[in-house]
């Protein structure tokens, strides 16, 4: 008897550990389980029409095809990429809230700004390099040197009084005349521009002998012989200026500055969700007409892995830190 009670209080704790289990909420999924299954929104920190806005609409039809979700194009300009950046940093971090920042607002901010609204180191979670677009230093053919060494000559023989325009207070081109001018060790004043078209403009127009700027603004003048290439900014010659030396060849050895741009998401996103991202961004910056049309707008397809992302914007932030510092730059 007392082994049937024994055995009838095990069938019964027995059953009410399944009825417990059988009415207990099932765990909850995965929060990549699923994803996508709604639009995916990409802040994109520049205005319509511009070379990174136009890298990414190239990509947004691969991309809502691959992933089976509409991505959509959200322009959000302003402090330097910061009003765009800081609405990703704040967004869930579920994957449907992507940002495509650049050397500036992910870097150099950090050391431009007294107050930034997000920490672009802990704030984010990298996905890939999008693109990298190199820079080229630009004369008038009537200043009186015709190679990086016979400007920096130039430049130390008139402390102060060279002047070059760049794209405006805090952009990588503004950076990239910084190191120049501190590698060079010849003090040239900085022109602030809004924009690299402008700022090419006034050399054409011999309002400023120099500026430093990106390619688009400046190609077809120097093809034309009415700009003066002394170098571009990147560690190795360009395919579009075959002839004119990098900034390291010509003399300033480790000379490297480019601007570039790249995909972010909010930190916490899950790894699952940022990897499948990076294998669609970088299978699509892969494909040779992509990169054919990307080439034309004067920026190079870069893809990354995540890590490898996350290591270069922890490089550039310590660089940019110190031209900023040596420099005395600031954005008020």
């Amino acid at each position: 008897m007392k082994r049937l009670t024994r055995a009838m209080a095990a069938l019964v704790a027995a059953g009410a550990f399944l009825t417990a289990q059988a009415q207990a909420p099932a765990p909850a999924p995965a929060p990549e389980a699923g994803w996508p299954s709604k639009p995916i929104r990409v802040v994109v920190t520049f205005p319509p029409g511009g070379s990174t806005d136009a890298v990414v609409r190239m990509l947004v039809p691969r991309l809502s095809e691959k992933l089976g979700q509409q991505v959509i194009v959200d322009n959000r300009p302003g402090a330097g990429g910061n009003v765009g950046l800081s609405l990703v940093a704040k967004a869930p971090p579920d994957g449907y809230t992507l940002g495509v920042g650049a050397a500036g607002a992910l870097s150099a901010n950090s050391s431009l700004y007294a107050q930034m609204p997000f920490d672009p180191l802990t704030d984010f979670a990298p996905v890939t390099m999008l693109a990298a677009i190199p820079f080229v230093i630009v004369g008038h053919p009537s200043l009186p040197a015709r190679t990086q060494p016979e400007l920096i000559a130039l430049a130390k023989s008139q402390p102060g009084k060279l002047s070059i325009g760049h794209g405006g207070n805090g952009t990588a081109m503004h950076l990239s005349a910084a190191l120049f001018s501190q590698m060079a060790d010849a003090r040239i004043v900085a022109i602030p521009y809004k924009g690299s078209g402008p700022a090419a403009m006034d050399v054409l127009g011999n309002q400023v002998p120099l500026a430093l700027v990106d390619l688009p603004s400046a190609l077809q003048h120097i093809q034309a012989g009415k700009l003066n290439a002394f170098a571009v900014t990147s560690p190795k010659r360009l395919a579009q200026l075959p002839e004119v030396p990098s900034v390291a060849e010509a003399g300033l050895a480790g000379y490297d500055s480019t601007g570039w741009f790249g995909l972010v998401a909010p930190a916490g996103t899950p790894p699952a969700i940022v990897a499948r991202l990076n294998a669609e961004v970088t299978a699509a910056l892969n494909d040779p007409g992509i990169q054919a049309s990307m080439r034309k707008l004067g920026v190079e397809p870069a893809p990354t892995t995540a890590k490898e992302f996350d290591s270069y914007i922890r490089a550039e932030t310590r660089k940019w830190a110190k031209v900023i510092r040596d420099a005395d730059i600031k954005i008020n």
